[in-house]
């Protein structure tokens, strides 16, 4: 049976990147694949309501899979980064399902590689799959990262992860050059390449998380299903990262520890959640304004005083995700 795949993109605001995205799908095409082929069921291309024009026109541009272009879904809102996700997977009846951001781009050693590795009877269990992120002079990102706890949160927020990385790593592995392929906690969400049926078996992406821990979230809840998350090294794709929330740092800030709060109290003890919102409400904004005034930053002091007040306007609604907890 030849292994077919659904790319979702979703896409708010980035410009030129999301056509350079869905130009570069053609190229994954090509390269070393599984002994029987390999078929792509389409790109989908979900609009969160962007004002820059930047899904104009891709329907009516080149081809990208199945003889015809991406098909692009416009919504009249920005839905969040999850949401928009599911919306992209529904009614796919592809063996995978590659979200794929619009800051990356792929080429022969992306897709193909992947598929290929996962065919081999090995990796039954793999039910995620990343591949190595590259930037434009190909040096590896240290995209993966490890499962958060408490305490390692808590580490993060009092910059600890910064002072003593030895004694209180980061949440990604920055000490591991990626270059060999191994399981891990959680792969990166710009390209990850997840079994449908997995993703079903999920409920998909949790919509609460608007952006940020969405990945992570489902990546915790493929290995306690009993699947594997892995790291393919074998494989690349290009990733500018961040490209399209540095225009908006204030809100990724907000969005970011909004989420962190969220998972908290979706996944931690409520003890350990109040901890996490207290720390992340109080000492993170400080740990952030001290660090950019020592960085003589003023537009990253000024973001984290905006960011900050976001999430102080948004406390009674993450009130109310810990009482409903664990949902």
């Amino acid at each position: 049976m030849i292994p077919s795949v659904r790319i979702v993109t979703v896409n708010w605001n980035a410009g030129d990147l999301l056509r350079a995205c869905a130009a570069s799908v053609p190229s994954a095409l090509t390269g070393a694949a599984p002994p029987e082929g390999m078929a792509l069921e389409g790109m989908v291309v979900v609009d969160n309501a962007s004002t820059d024009g930047s899904a104009d026109g891709l329907e009516a541009g080149a081809p990208v899979a199945g003889g015809g272009p991406p098909t692009v879904l416009r919504n009249p809102e920005n839905r969040g980064f999850a949401a928009a996700c599911n919306q992209g997977a529904a009614g796919s009846r592809a063996d995978w399902l590659l979200f794929l951001n619009p800051d990356t781009r792929l080429s022969e050693r992306s897709l193909a590689p992947a598929l290929a590795f996962l065919a081999e009877p090995a990796q039954a269990r793999t039910g995620i799959l990343g591949v190595r992120l590259v930037d434009e002079t190909g040096r590896t990102q240290r995209s993966c990262a490890r499962a958060p706890t408490p305490g390692r949160i808590l580490a993060q927020a009092v910059g600890l992860d910064r002072l003593a990385p030895g004694l209180f790593p980061p949440h990604f592995m920055t000490e591991w050059d990626h270059l060999d392929s191994r399981p891990v906690d959680q792969v990166m969400g710009a390209f990850l390449l997840i079994r449908r049926s997995l993703f079903e078996e999920l409920g998909g992406f949790d919509e609460r998380f608007f952006v940020y821990f969405d990945d992570v979230d489902l990546c915790l809840r493929a290995r306690r299903a009993g699947w594997e998350v892995v790291h393919f090294a074998g494989a690349e794709a290009f990733h500018k990262g961040c490209g399209t929330t540095d225009q908006v740092r204030d809100r990724r800030l907000f969005y970011a520890l909004r989420s962190r709060i969220l998972f908290a109290a979706k996944h931690f003890h409520p003890v350990a959640a109040g901890l996490v919102t207290a720390a992340t409400l109080t000492v993170e904004p400080v740990t952030r304004l001290v660090h950019a005034v020592a960085a003589r930053s003023p537009a990253d002091a000024r973001a984290v005083l905006r960011g900050s007040a976001l999430l102080w306007r948004a406390l009674p609604g993450l009130l109310t995700a810990h009482v409903k907890g664990k949902s």
